[in-house]
């Protein structure tokens, strides 16, 4: 299961994830991203909640991130995650501030 709360803030609107970022769940998140977006401010995205995150969750991901949403995370293992999402999918120029924080 994967809940998604929306947090407006003046230049951006966070989606805050909790649970697995797995099967359906992916979709979830697409469309909740998408509407965000929709809305003309900035779209981060807060991951500190996730637990699992399966291969199309980790696509999905690198896709949010190749459009330079700012992604923010803690623990371990959702650090490796967005290390690894940062090398295998760059989308950044070279030199520019990376979104991935954690």
């Amino acid at each position: 299961m994967l809940r998604i709360t929306v947090e407006p803030f003046e230049q951006e609107v966070r989606l805050k994830l909790e649970g697995d970022l797995t099967g359906t769940w992916v979709r979830d998140l697409e469309e909740s991203w998408r509407a965000a977006r929709a809305g003309g401010r900035g779209v981060g995205l807060d991951l500190t909640g996730v637990t699992k995150v399966d291969d199309a969750g980790r696509y999905l991901l690198a896709l949010i991130h190749d459009c330079g949403a700012p992604i923010v995370s803690s623990g371990f293992a959702m650090k490796e995650l967005l290390e690894s999402i940062a090398r295998d999918w760059p989308g950044r120029p070279a030199g520019g501030p990376s979104p991935l924080r954690s």
